[in-house]
């Protein structure tokens, strides 16, 4: 399944100017957001092993508040 995002022509050009060669645009925004990668989710979900899947969920977290400190960051610099 898929969804549609609408996001601005220029926020689209930036990520299409990103884009690698035989990318798609999905791979391009988790590559720029270091989104986590779909096969090794699946090989963890699919694993079974709670233990794994914990450790995942930890690490997307930790990750995602650096993410957020760091715009906080920015945002502050530029009020």
């Amino acid at each position: 399944m898929s969804k549609t995002i609408r996001v601005s022509e220029e926020f689209h050009e930036l990520v299409r100017a990103h884009n690698q060669e035989g990318e798609t645009m999905e791979e391009t925004l988790r590559r720029l957001t270091r989104g986590p990668d779909p096969d090794v989710l699946a090989e963890v979900i699919s694993g079974g092993d709670e233990r794994e899947a914990a450790t995942l969920r930890d690490a997307i977290e930790r990750r995602r508040d650096r993410g957020r400190e760091r715009r906080d960051g920015i945002r502050e610099r530029f009020e």
